[in-house]
């Protein structure tokens, strides 16, 4: 048998391994086998479970420097690229015309497959054209589910913004809210813009955007303080992303305000947050999900011609978590995975 049959066999030994855990868990013993095949499942990963081509995969996102979000997505595609025996390479600019330049650079290195954020679709479509007319497929991830296919992506993973921000607004009337402060932490994204506005369509009180520098924490907290001390009536705030909520929270506290903050995304702080309260309520899309489905999925179009979606966008949010979900998801935010 050829080199794929034998990467079918390895990754249905791992398989194997992860059924046995389940099914040990029904015996009066499961508990240790499941905890002994679960630890060898740890053991196994960073490990290729199949033997298909050493392709390379590269990933160009809108992230700015020191946003958890990403180190999150990047986890998931890194564990992926290595059951899949991919070469993960990965590059990001907050700037779109630099983020295009990227994937440029891995269409001239031949890079096998691309993934790529279109926070910034105009200056994104140039550059994803080149690549799919080069060759090479592309996946799109967390935002541009609405150009990712006229621009010739093969699918897109991630949440819908516009539905996202309505579940916020949902979610703000349920808790009796009257007037909210969206916080947009980078301009021009339009998934940022499509959160606020859909939050704004279902919010049955005030809802005002707020922009702020995103790269400056210092002048995030500072507009949103005050923000908060000038307009007392202001009892929301909803960020944009998990490391903003932070923010939000110390302005709250030194502008006196009882605003309840709340955010987009989840990390281990949010988690922290929501359990003690200090949080009300956050939107998880699972940014793992994102990138381990992104890389996986590349590699089932490169070894079978497998495409998911049929066409439509693979959801991974939006997911609605509050202080009842805090503790269930404390082994995972601690690691990193959500």
């Amino acid at each position: 048998m050829g080199r794929a049959g034998t990467g079918v066999r390895a990754l249905g030994a791992l398989l194997a391994v992860v059924l046995a855990a389940g099914l040990a868990g029904c015996s009066s013993t499961g508990g240790k086998r499941a905890e002994d095949a679960r630890k060898a499942a740890e053991n196994a990963r960073g490990k290729a479970a199949v033997t298909t081509p050493r392709w390379t995969f590269a990933m160009v996102t809108h992230s700015g420097d020191g946003d958890t979000f990403w180190d999150i997505v990047q986890r998931g595609a890194k564990e992926a690229a290595a059951k899949d025996n991919i070469n993960f390479l990965y590059a990001h600019s907050d700037e779109g015309q630099q983020q295009a330049q990227l994937v440029d650079s891995y269409i001239a290195k031949k890079v096998d497959a691309l993934i790529v954020t279109l926070a910034k679709p105009d200056a994104m479509k140039g550059v994803v054209a080149k690549a799919v007319k080069a060759g090479i497929p592309v996946v799109t991830v967390n935002s541009g589910s609405e150009q990712s296919k006229s621009f010739g992506a093969l699918t897109h993973i991630g949440q819908d913004e516009s539905v996202a921000g309505e579940a916020v607004g949902e979610e703000l009337n349920d808790r009796g809210r009257k007037k909210a402060l969206c916080v947009l932490h980078e301009q021009g994204n339009v998934g940022h813009e499509q959160r606020c506005a859909g939050a704004a369509k279902t919010f049955g009180g005030d809802m005002q955007n707020l922009y702020v520098d995103g790269t400056n924490m210092p002048d995030v907290q500072a507009s949103i303080e005050a923000k908060l001390q000038t307009d007392k009536s202001i009892d929301a705030v909803v960020t944009l992303g998990a490391p903003f909520a932070d923010a939000a929270v110390q302005a709250k506290k030194t502008a006196g305000s009882k605003a309840e903050v709340d955010t987009f995304d989840l990390n281990a702080k949010v988690a922290a947050g929501l359990a003690d309260k200090t949080l009300g309520f956050a939107v998880d899309q699972q940014p793992y999900l994102q990138g381990y489905e992104a890389v996986d999925l590349l590699w089932l179009y490169k070894y079978n011609a497998d495409v998911l979606g049929g066409g439509l966008p693979v959801l991974t949010g939006p997911q609605i978590i509050t202080e009842k979900d805090a503790g269930a998801l404390k082994e995972y935010t601690d690691r990193g995975t959500r």
